[in-house]
């Protein structure tokens, strides 16, 4: 598996990234970041407002642009339930080639590379499309099962159509690939996210059924969530299937390793979303009807660690480890040397214990004002209390009417290495432009940037506020 050999990433800054094994220094400096997916961006694609915005960056002398997953989206448009972990989204493509090539003698060697996902991908994508968007349960048994020679007729009949997915995927690794080295020789980083679970309905798991607990007909036998906590009475049911974490440990976790490596030719650095799940997953039984009806299932977390580690060395991974998080999940996490997050929004709750409280933040960590999934911190404190209001402003040392530059000047002054702040935060919005608002399965997911939100001003702005913490490298010396 892999990307196309169109271009290598040759910043100094990444290299320096990647330095210790063992991962002792996922983050070896000081350094700030923005979160804004591709599909923010004015035209929401990586042509050239992707390179504009990494211009963007330099300028405001911040170090990381991190997003969310890139794979291709299914119903909800939710970049966190792809039809492929492997795949690229193709809605992220520009409809010119003006910063970019996807030259035909290189995409010969892109599908050498990718024989492990391409071919099914490519397949799956089609039989969907000619299906009407059935899920592939609902395919004749031939094509559901993987009947080896209904595949092989499949592939003959659909040749044209299957070509045409190899080249879009090659031009996605392309494009991607100049992005990032354009990012990189300007000394900025990657930063992408790895969701914990494919959906039933995608590639993933209809080509590796083995690896998922299934039926006989490919219906999920558990499915994922969350128990009931402070905010769900019900808990959280997610619908996703649950590994067969016995079959992945019995090959070696091959899949998982072809992941992240895949992921790593992306991307810099890595936000393993829902890492709890690697100590224990929530599993629901089929039919539940409330998430309540689930149990804990203990998860060879440990082991799928160690199998990466000993293959890649360095893992420059960041572990989600928000919500009900167990001293297991945090004794996995530091055994690794990976670093937490720490939310500002999640500071309030009033215990002294709280690991979001800026003096609680750890400096092997990554400090938040929000994520994608809170709301904008400027409609997060217009909906507090007023007691819960001076809380805030006492921690911050700010004036309500600054709000939000108090609660990010408080993030870039945190002893955690990485500083990273939604770009709806930077431009001060309320909550009319929140990305997600999770449980809630409609509208999200489209807020954009508008044209001329990013003038020099705003990155001047934000590049003081960089170098004040501390948090501004000398410049990158490159190939």
């Amino acid at each position: 598996m892999g990307l196309a050999r169109c271009v290598e990433p040759a910043s100094d800054l990444a290299r320096m990234n990647r330095g210790a094994v063992g991962n002792e220094n996922v983050l070896q400096f000081r350094a700030a970041g923005i979160i804004l997916h591709p599909t923010s961006l004015p035209v929401g694609h990586i042509g050239n407002s992707a390179f504009r915005f990494v211009d963007f960056l330099s300028q405001a002398r911040c170090q990381v642009w991190q997003v969310l997953p890139l794979g291709p989206t299914g119903q909800g448009r939710s970049p966190y339930s792809p039809v492929s972990v492997f795949a690229g989204n193709p809605q992220l493509l520009p409809a010119d080639d003006e910063h970019f090539a996807a030259k035909s003698q290189t995409i010969n060697a892109f599908i050498d590379e990718a024989q492990g996902w391409l071919p099914d991908f490519a397949l799956f994508t089609t039989l969907k499309q000619a299906s009407h968007g059935a899920p592939w349960w609902e395919w004749p048994n031939e094509a559901r099962n993987r009947q080896r020679t209904e595949l092989q007729r499949l592939h003959k009949r659909y040749a044209e159509e299957i070509a045409a997915v190899y080249r879009e995927q090659h031009r996605f690794a392309c494009a991607w690939q100049t992005l990032r080295r354009y990012a990189n020789e300007r000394g900025i980083l990657l930063y992408g996210d790895l969701p914990m679970f494919p959906v039933t309905d995608s590639a993933d798991v209809w080509t590796h059924r083995k690896l998922f607990k299934l039926d006989a007909d490919g219906a999920p036998t558990f499915t994922a969530g969350v128990p009931p906590d402070a905010f769900t009475e019900d808990g959280q049911h997610w619908g996703n299937p649950v590994f067969d974490w016995q079959a992945l440990q019995d090959q070696g976790f091959i899949w998982w390793r072809e992941r992240v490596r895949h992921e790593l030719q992306r991307f810099d650095l890595l936000r393993w979303d829902h890492f709890r799940g690697l100590v224990e997953t929530w599993e629901i039984p089929h039919g539940a009807r409330t998430a309540r009806d689930g149990q804990w299932r203990a998860v060879p977390g440990r082991e799928l660690l160690t199998a990466l580690r000993d293959e890649l060395g360095h893992l420059p991974l960041i572990a989600e480890n928000l919500g009900i998080i167990t001293p297991q999940v945090e004794k996995l996490r530091r055994d690794f040397g990976l670093p937490g997050m720490h939310v500002l929004q999640f500071a309030f709750d009033g215990s002294p214990d709280n690991p979001h409280r800026p003096a609680s933040h750890e400096e092997l960590g990554v400090a938040y004002t929000g994520t994608h999934d809170n709301d904008t911190t400027l409609g997060w404190f217009q909906s507090l209390t007023d007691d819960i209001r001076e809380q805030v402003l006492a921690t911050t040392g700010g004036r309500a009417e600054d709000m939000p530059w108090p609660a990010i000047e408080s993030v870039f002054r945190s002893p955690s290495r990485l500083a990273v702040v939604p770009m709806q935060d930077m431009l001060a919005l309320d909550s009319r432009h929140r990305m997600n608002r999770p449980g809630i399965a409609e509208g999200n997911w489209g807020w954009q940037l508008a044209d001329n939100a990013l003038g020099p001003a705003l990155a001047e702005r934000i590049g003081d506020l960089v170098t004040g913490s501390n948090r501004h490298l000398p410049p990158v010396a490159c190939k």
